[in-house]
């Protein structure tokens, strides 16, 4: 390696991969997936010194394994159970699941295949070491470390001075952070904002577990669309449009009222408010906006809750779509006082330099030999590699749509 290890703990994820982790293990630990990395910028070149490093900081990491004293710091948090706290400790990457190629426009070409278990969770620190490789080898690091600090610097004061208000938020950058040295800077900088007096906002949290122990913050994340897309669409028995109640069904076996926010637009939030009924409505503590337009999306959110009877202003909607902080302020001010409102902010704090972030992805294409497919609530974040299963999800969504009261 010509860089420092990138990933240097196996806590260094999102903790939703441990949420789906720990289900996984216990409900369909012989599923099998096949995951897909993709660069979305059209003039991003990845060179073969790049590729190389890559592969090394990826060898790097599956060497890990989890330490007795990481475990203890799991075994802290309420849901997860001493099961698969055992499980992770014999737990560990394997380099063998993972196919790295130059056989893409951007000139990298990732897939791994394997047991869900793991492939799973190769997802965040691939995405992260591409990233980091990335910015490091194409650019003059000092200088963007730089820029980043002090945009930090100015975001930290707008928050402190009341120019936005956010009132509950979260760091969520760990997938596309420009450095793991950055994503610190920003977890380290917010954790002192709720020693401010002065300022209304509160910082809750980071999706990385690692730092989540590092800095004394409180991990955050439940799902991520695999687990609707795999729960709902690895059995071939499975009709696709009810996907999200097999997930909600399995969510709960597994957490009951626990770790409850629900992810909605794994195929379209209207379907999924189709299976999201009072039984789950009233389980889960709240749901998480991903895609689509936020205001008509929690106003969507709120009459739903209403027509069943519940008082919105006990859920909790989550906004985490590309967000900044003007965005979240708006949206804030628009529900304020109609729900509990949270935000998961992940790029914007976490590589917000003088240089365009990557809009790389890592998706779930396959499960169990079957092809798999998220329908967003807008075009263009699905990446399944059949067109004619997409086709044929969105039939099967219509069908339901149009004949199902």
């Amino acid at each position: 390696m010509k860089l420092q290890p990138i990933i240097v703990s196996l806590l260094e994820t999102d903790l939703y991969k441990f949420s789906m982790g720990q289900a996984i293990y216990h409900q369909y630990p012989d599923y099998k997936t096949t995951w897909t990395f993709k660069c979305r910028n059209t003039d991003v070149k990845f060179t073969a010194e790049m590729i190389e490093e890559i592969k090394e900081q990826i060898k790097a990491y599956c060497d890990l394994r989890f330490t007795e004293e990481e475990l203890a710091y799991l075994d802290t948090i309420e849901w997860f159970k001493g099961s698969y706290i055992d499980f992770l400790r014999l737990w560990h990457p394997r380099y063998e699941d993972f196919e790295i190629t130059t056989d893409a426009e951007c000139g990298l070409a990732i897939d791994t295949r394997g047991t869900w278990l793991n492939t799973s969770m190769y997802e965040i620190p691939t995405l992260a070491i591409v990233n980091e490789v990335y910015f490091r080898m194409a650019y003059d690091y000092n200088h963007l470390i730089q820029s980043f600090k002090e945009r930090l610097d100015e975001k930290y004061e707008n928050l402190r001075n009341g120019k936005y208000y956010l009132g509950v938020f979260s760091e969520f950058g760990l997938r596309r952070r420009l450095s793991a040295e950055a994503q610190e800077l920003a977890v380290q900088k917010f954790a002192t904002l709720n020693k401010d007096l002065k300022c209304a906002s509160t910082f809750i949290g980071t999706s990385n577990v690692y730092l989540a122990k590092k800095f004394g913050v409180k991990p955050v994340g439940t799902m991520a669309h695999e687990w609707i897309m795999c729960v709902g669409q690895g059995n071939h028995k499975h009709n696709p449009a009810y996907s999200n109640w097999y997930a909600l069904e399995a969510w709960v076996k597994e957490y009951g009222v626990l770790n409850g926010t629900a992810l909605t637009d794994a195929i379209t939030t209207d379907c999924f408010l189709k299976d999201f009924q009072l039984t789950y409505s009233t389980l889960f503590s709240g749901v998480r906006h991903d895609s689509g337009d936020p205001i008509e999306w929690g106003e969507k959110m709120i009459a739903h809750y209403e027509r069943l009877g519940l008082d919105p202003k006990t859920k909790t909607l989550l906004f985490s779509d590309s967000l900044d902080f003007e965005r979240a302020d708006k949206i804030w001010r628009h529900f304020n006082g109609k729900a509990k409102v949270a935000f998961g902010i992940g790029t914007y704090l976490a590589n917000d330099t003088d240089v365009e972030p990557l809009n790389i992805v890592m998706k779930t294409t396959a499960c169990n030999g079957q092809d798999v497919a998220k329908i967003s609530d807008v075009e263009g974040k699905g990446m399944c590699k059949n067109p004619d299963y997409v086709h044929y999800l969105k039939r099967c969504i219509q069908w339901r749509m149009e004949h199902e009261k």
